[in-house]
């Protein structure tokens, strides 16, 4: 038989969709570094996990995720511009430049994460989104955002309060506080000023005015829960501790009360809101569960609180609370004693596609090593 000339081609099978996977972590709260210039120890430094951290990255960069695209989102509290100084000075009056700064001190302490990440982000189909939390509100600043992309090498997407997708809800939950609430209609303070300088919560100048001072002495303070049996603890084994520092707490609330500087003032009715709502450590659940209410919204992720959640309401309606890699000490019976748990949520999409992605809590235990330092603040 003759051919016709005319050839049958097949075309190729199309590649595999690459599966889809999101990484969310929150209050790592990385200070100056262990180590100050001279050699001696940060007492403020909350951060003790580089080398876990910079595994974990390297864990999800490696040949086993070479078929997923992989976003890491930070959900707030990763730098703790609040707990670093700046030339020796704690300040609330931050300006673009200070909080440039900060953040470069921050960066120097934690060289090797910031490479990781740097890592990370450059491989192909994988990304990183910043959201912004209380104790980093300066990523609002331009020169912050900049500066990080350029030490990471790579654009980083940045969220204000809210990063929402796919009917997943993230935040970083600060918002749902009084005390650190910040005003979304003003981020920055402008009028009558040399230059502008961020709007910050009342509770950001309570924990560098009154918080900063106890912890100078006492690094653990707010470390501990739940804080009315570590209030009650301390009554009885450090009483001229807490009697002053309580009495000191009154005068400084109802000092906030009368105060001219635009940045500080402060209603009763809602100085009242913040005492009540036991600011320090709230519950978040009730907020998420509001959140869940919207039709729309199947997954709730928060942090803030620094207590690793997982509440499920109905099948599809579940909530999840990140944690933080800093330390705890508990004075429940449960969980009495120390604890770290370096807890992230990991988000993985079917990989059939067109499904909604799911959730999981996990801690990342880091590689096997015989030995290590051992984290005391």
């Amino acid at each position: 038989m003759e051919s016709s000339g005319e050839e049958t081609s097949t075309a190729a099978p199309a590649p595999p969709a690459k599966r889809r996977v999101k990484l969310v972590v929150s209050d790592l709260h990385l200070g100056k570094g262990r180590l100050l210039p001279g050699g001696g120890i940060n007492s403020f430094e909350e951060f003790f996990y580089s080398e876990k951290l910079c595994e974990f990255l390297h864990y999800y960069t490696s040949a086993a995720f070479n078929d997923v695209e992989i976003e890491l989102i930070i959900n707030g509290d990763f730098l703790n511009f609040l707990q670093v100084d700046y030339k020796g000075h704690f300040l609330t009056v931050l300006t673009e430049g200070v909080c440039l700064d900060i953040m470069k001190s921050i960066i120097e302490g934690h060289r090797k994460v910031f490479q990781a990440m740097g890592e990370f982000a450059r491989k192909n189909g994988n990304s990183v989104t910043y959201i912004v939390g209380n104790h980093d509100q300066a990523m609002l600043w331009p020169a912050c955002r900049e500066y990080l992309n350029q030490v990471v090498g790579a654009q980083i997407r940045y969220k204000n309060i809210v990063y929402y997708f796919d009917g997943v809800h993230i935040e970083h939950g600060h918002m749902h506080e009084a005390a650190t609430r910040m005003d979304p209609r003003r981020f920055f303070l402008k009028k009558q000023l040399a230059e502008p300088i961020l709007n910050l919560p009342f509770g950001s100048h309570f924990f560098v005015e009154f918080v900063l001072k106890i912890k100078q002495k006492y690094p653990f303070v707010d470390k501990i829960r739940p804080f009315s049996r570590m209030a009650r603890w301390a009554l009885f084994n450090e009483t001229w501790m807490t009697v002053k520092s309580f009495t000191q707490l009154v005068i400084y609330l109802t000092k906030s009360l009368f105060v001219r500087d635009p940045r500080k003032q402060i209603g009763f009715r809602r100085l009242a809101k913040i005492v009540l709502e036991s600011a320090i450590f709230p519950d978040l659940t009730e907020s998420a569960r509001k959140i869940l209410q919207d039709e729309r919204v199947h997954t709730v992720i928060f942090g803030h609180s620094h207590v690793y959640t997982y509440r499920q309401w109905a099948l599809d309606k579940e909530y999840f609370n990140t944690g933080t890699w800093t330390e705890i000490t508990s004075l429940d019976v449960v969980s009495l004693g120390k604890i770290t748990k370096l807890t992230y949520v990991y988000l993985e999409y079917p990989s059939e596609g067109g499904g909604r992605p799911r959730g999981r809590l996990k801690e990342w235990r880091g590689y096997h090593r015989i030995e290590e330092d051992v984290a005391v603040s």
